[in-house]
């Protein structure tokens, strides 16, 4: 859940296929390009990219015209921003790869600059590596919320005071998306970027396409793969997310793995303790972040021109859970916060300034509008917000850093119901799943359940690993070589893999 890239890719959510026959037929109608001609057919103009990396690389970008509503085809369009790094071995191209960096909201138009370093020159010069910004997102039509801060991910707080306000501003959020953006923010869907990606494969003139995904990336291309079975070819779902429990579900999932991922670090930190002061026990480091939380209840914590309370600071403590490598930054955050709220002043370090970022402004590369729409428009959430609160009362004692957080409700709990009812992933296509024992994002489970939901995949296990994102991101010979074998000769291992730290 890549702001997750940067913070917050943090979520994914659940579905059930509409009853019957009829979405099927939908959606093989979509395959046939009922109405859609003029989108499948559409020649592309590419261009330089005007992106430092992307332009040094040799890609170049096109905008690919797709209709807001594929109910609608002659109603209002959209773009969506794609780049292309071309196959240098013309002999033996297999095609084009596309992919997606999670979030949901992630821009994906650099993307795969990052993953083909984890590719063999073989795999690497057989694909048009093809990036993308999905609907909403970055140089795609974007959805913009008007909103006074980056994102609605919050924590509930300590108290139901707290919990209250934060009720107040997710449905303020909602009443200035919908004055803002009308009736067709509702249209910025999962399956709708799944329809835009088979546009993209029609407009390129190919039969099938390949994939790559992190995170949401995953849920998008296992829905791809249900809507588009015929069209798929190598699908590589790297960190997954459990297709039936997408949104409310999965971020109630991201508690347990969490607090074990602060325990683990709160060890390390304490083996440390000559460095960073917080403590020569797991249980004394613990204290001072617990700690922490509580006293940006009764005042917040000023860091820089920030003023950090008990909404978003334990925020600040989920993003470098996700990698073992951030241990050092994720210490000298707390080291920080420590002497902030001590009445020291300080400023905030790099990488903790783009956290801040992207929760409280909102920038013009902020995820928040274009995370919401997906994550609120792909499926139902709960509406009382009672219900909410008994679950974060109930976690409480387990998960007292991120219980109130993976259990709070977001602008989900007062947005418009879903135009359509979500995909119910069960197929059989050809499929590599990846995911690490330790991921705080996407938990070990639920690449299981997506396993057991593809039932013509294979899972490679990246055992005792705290990391969110593997194939391009951490490096393991085992996954990569795995990975680069199926990209290459199409060939899965006959039974799952697991992989243990390099």
């Amino acid at each position: 859940m890549q702001r997750m890239r940067a913070l917050v890719a943090t979520t994914a959510a659940a579905a059930s296929l509409l009853a019957g026959s009829g979405i099927a037929l939908a959606d093989q109608e979509t395959t046939q390009h009922g109405g859609l001609d003029r989108f499948y057919q559409q020649k592309l103009d590419w261009k330089a990219c005007n992106h430092k990396e992307l332009d040094a690389a040799g890609a170049e970008c096109a905008d690919v015209k797709v209709p807001l509503n594929y109910a609608q085809p002659r109603g209002r369009t959209i773009t969506v921003a794609i780049s292309r790094l071309k196959a240098s071995d013309k002999q033996n191209r297999r095609g084009i790869m596309l992919s997606n960096p999670g979030g949901p909201g992630g821009a994906g138009l650099d993307l795969m600059l990052v993953v083909r370093e984890s590719m063999t020159p073989e795999v690497k010069s057989r694909y048009d590596l093809i990036g993308m910004d999905p609907r909403g997102i970055g140089r795609s039509t974007p959805v913009d919320c008007g909103w006074p801060v980056g994102s609605m991910l919050r924590s509930a707080g300590v108290d139901r005071t707290a919990f209250d306000a934060n009720a107040r501003l997710e449905k303020d959020l909602v009443t200035r998306c919908m004055v803002k953006e009308g009736p067709d923010v509702r249209h910025f869907t999962t399956r709708n970027t799944a329809r835009d990606m088979d546009v993209i494969r029609g407009a390129l003139g190919e039969q099938k396409i390949n994939y790559f995904g992190w995170s949401y990336g995953t849920y998008l291309g296992a829905v791809y793969t249900q809507m588009f079975p015929q069209r798929s070819d190598r699908f590589v779902l790297d960190s997954a997310v459990d297709a039936k429990k997408f949104g409310v579900p999965m971020m109630q999932d991201m508690g347990k793995p969490n607090e074990a991922a602060l325990d683990e670090w709160a060890n390390w930190t304490a083996a440390r303790d000559g460095e960073y002061h917080l403590g020569k026990t797991a249980k004394q480091v613990r204290s001072v972040v617990e700690g922490l939380i509580k006293q940006s209840a009764r005042q917040p914590i000023r860091v820089g021109d920030y003023r950090l309370d008990q909404h978003v600071l334990p925020m600040m403590l989920f993003g470098p859970l996700a990698d073992p490598r951030k241990n050092a930054d994720l210490a000298e955050t707390v080291r920080l916060l420590t002497d902030a709220a001590e009445g020291k002043p300080v400023q905030p370090s790099e990488e903790l300034e783009r956290d801040l970022r992207f929760v409280y402004k909102p920038t013009a590369e902020a995820q928040g509008s274009g995370q919401a729409a997906i994550m609120c428009g792909d499926t139902h959430s709960p509406r009382d917000p009672e219900w909410y609160w008994r679950n974060i009362q109930r976690d409480r004692a387990a998960e007292p850093v991120f219980g109130a957080f993976a259990n709070n409700l977001t602008a989900c709990a007062f947005w418009p119901e879903p135009v359509e009812e979500p995909t119910q992933v069960h197929n059989s296509v050809p499929s590599l799943i990846v995911q690490a024992t330790g991921d705080t994002r996407t938990a070990y489970q639920s690449g299981v359940a997506l396993h057991k939901s593809m039932t013509g995949s294979k899972l490679v296990t990246l055992q005792d690993v705290r990391i969110h994102a593997v194939f391009g991101n951490y490096p393991n010979k085992c996954a990569e070589n795995t990975i680069n074998t199926y990209f290459r000769d199409g060939t899965l291992p006959k039974t799952d893999i697991t992989c243990r730290e390099d």
